[in-house]
């Protein structure tokens, strides 16, 4: 009997302290710029359209009032931070995780362990540095350098396909050609693995998997109903997700037992002058210790890879040629630098990349106006002042690249297509948290480089063989989801250059 009650004892004091904490972190938020009209059942959830246009014409309406960032109420409980000023993003880059010991609360990030795992975009601290450094190898430059013969011969693939269509002198999607295309290159670039996914359009349910998994990350995301993993479970929507998840994890388990049945034969004269590509690295790295990465920790590299190596670079891709086709003039330059570039050659070399200086232009501003990653998630790890506000340490901290990108605040006319504004020059004086399309700070995307090079030869070779011009009568609609989508297609019609 005594030792039942104290343990009801201790677990009280707990409690109460737990509560205490919890409520003075709670007040914390109250001081902080915030929307009004804050509900005790969806916190200020209820004020937010939704993932599609409005809610990007909301997040803007955020820049211009408060500047910095506010404080939105996921539900009645769960207070987030949505910054959107480089004075914010700064320091939360440069202290902060995915996740901290600290916080009192899952983050989105944490919504999508059952499909990534804790790969290089989820995982913290020790993990994700051992990680980091073992995987940074992957992306060296020479490395890189030898991938463009690939993103060529994906591109012609592409370029084929996108003839055929054009042939019909009617408008068509651009998203679902360059999203295979982008798949194509980083099974062949990451995995050397050929599926010929352009031709039979094999992988083309996967891309339909992939686009489902993250419209219910992003649905339950702002679901406050949502934020505990056990109900989610329980529901019809949550048993979907973690359904689709086995399916991704089906893809990349196949992809990885091919490499590893190759890898048994490397005595072969393919292996023996094969570039030693992403999977390689995964299945053959070793730590100081001599330990490599498990199993479970290489299927969650090739899923978060698989998804991350595709996904957003086919949606800067897409956004680019888009926004292309909405600004002939500029069109038009891309084209005449690409000529001269190449010099009556078909095919760009790793030493034209550097010359591109007006395409790079076209593409960096293509990613600031379209966002093709809207926002990234992090937990901070100290406490953070900003501008005489104090955000309490293991705030969960939403930065908002998209309302980044066109804070008036931030940016001059900043729903305007202006390459201009990353004219070499220009760059240079910019804020180097004003444009983060791949994070910034230690975290940085570790693909960057990777992503800009096939943007830049997919670009090229789409505007070297057509000139695009948009389909008035569909308007392309964005739909801010885990990467930036067209919600029912990006129209354009395609006329083959002579």
């Amino acid at each position: 009997m005594l030792l039942t009650y104290v343990v009801i004892g201790a677990v009280t004091i707990f409690l109460v302290k737990y509560l205490v904490k919890y409520l003075k972190f709670r007040r914390a938020y109250f001081k902080l710029p915030s929307r009004p009209n804050y509900r005790y059942t969806t916190g200020t959830l209820h004020q937010y359209p939704g993932h599609n246009e409005d809610g990007l014409a909301f997040d803007y309406s955020n820049t211009e009032k408060y500047i910095y960032f506010h404080v939105v109420w996921l539900g009645p409980l769960v207070p987030a931070i949505f910054a959107f000023h480089p004075d914010v993003i700064r320091p939360v880059l440069k202290s902060s995780a995915p996740k901290s010991r600290n916080s009192y609360f899952s983050t989105s990030y944490d919504m999508g362990v059952r499909w990534l795992g804790e790969g290089l975009l989820i995982a913290n601290g020790a993990k994700w540095a051992r990680s980091r450094r073992l995987l940074t190898p992957a992306f060296h430059f020479d490395i890189l350098r030898q991938y463009v013969d690939i993103y060529n011969q994906c591109g012609d693939l592409l370029i084929a396909r996108m003839k055929e269509t054009a042939k019909s002198n009617q408008s068509f999607d651009l998203y679902p050609l360059i999203n295979l295309d982008a798949l194509d290159i980083i099974l062949r670039c990451a995995f050397s693995y050929k599926s010929n996914c352009q031709v039979t359009n094999a992988a083309s349910d996967y891309s339909t998997v992939i686009g489902q998994l993250q419209t219910l990350w992003a649905e339950r995301a702002i679901n406050p109903f949502y934020l505990n993993e056990f109900i989610y479970s329980l529901t019809s929507k949550g048993r979907k997700f973690y359904q689709l998840c086995d399916t991704a994890h089906k893809v990349a388990e196949e992809i990885i037992n091919k490499r590893k049945k190759e890898l048994e034969n490397d005595s072969t004269p393919v292996q023996q002058h094969k570039v030693k590509d992403f999977l390689d690295t995964l299945l053959t790295a070793r730590d100081e210790e001599g330990a490599g990465l498990s199993l479970l920790e290489i299927r969650n590299e090739v899923d978060t890879f698989l998804f991350e190596g595709h996904d957003t670079t086919a949606s800067g891709m897409t956004w680019t040629l888009y926004s292309l086709a909405q600004h002939p003039e500029n069109q038009e330059r891309v084209y005449q630098e690409i000529m001269d570039v190449l010099q009556g050659r078909e095919q760009l070399e790793w030493s034209d990349l550097p010359k591109l200086e007006f395409t790079t232009m076209c593409i960096k501003e293509g990613l600031r106006l379209h966002a093709p990653v809207p926002f990234i998630e992090r937990t901070i790890t100290e406490d953070c002042n900003v501008h005489g506000h104090i955000i309490p340490a293991g705030s969960r901290v939403c930065i908002q690249i998209y309302a980044l990108h066109h804070n008036p605040h931030v940016w001059e006319d900043p729903h305007e297509y202006r390459p201009e504004r990353f004219h070499p020059d220009d760059q240079k004086k910019m804020d180097p948290f004003q444009f983060v399309p791949f994070s910034a700070g230690s975290r940085n995307c570790i693909g960057q480089n990777f992503a800009m090079n096939e943007m830049k030869v997919t670009i090229c070779k789409v505007i070297q063989n057509f000139k695009l011009s948009l389909d008035p009568s569909q308007t392309a609609r964005r739909m801010p989801i885990v990467t930036m989508k067209p919600e029912k297609g990006a129209f354009v019609y395609a006329t083959i250059r002579e």
